[in-house]
């Protein structure tokens, strides 16, 4: 059998195998809510969204007087982007992390400190 011919058909099973595949994974990903991120701004955010929140005292005032809302804090969670260069990732026994995210064309900063079982939001500037 000449190469050409068997490339064909190893190229044809290969394209016929990555379609069943990206279908496969597709549809365990929409069933279970899994979602593939690798990258570290994506991890450390889906570790931050998988632990309990608590509020510094004077964030909790702003909750409180109806200043802040809670729901905007948590799309920083979803929407924003980890500031590495000013973030304190070696700090113990919780990492520091800068969250950056565009509130109304206003770019602001969300001061968390990722514990092992919480996190703990300290500021919003």
């Amino acid at each position: 059998m000449a190469f050409i011919k068997r490339l064909g058909f190893y190229l044809f099973g290969l394209s016929i195998g990555l379609v069943f595949l990206s279908i496969f994974l597709r549809k365990k990903a929409d069933e279970t809510g899994v979602s593939f991120c690798y990258f570290p701004n994506c991890r450390a955010l889906k570790d931050m969204r998988s632990k309990s929140v608590n509020y510094s005292d004077e964030l909790a005032q702003m909750i409180a007087y109806n200043q802040l809302d809670t729901i905007q804090v948590k799309q920083f969670f979803k929407e924003g982007e980890i500031n590495f260069s000013k973030s304190d990732t070696h700090a113990k026994p919780c990492k520091i992390y800068l969250i950056e995210k565009d509130v109304d064309g206003v770019l602001k900063t969300l001061t968390v400190k990722n514990c092992n079982t919480k996190i703990v939001i300290e500021s919003i500037e």
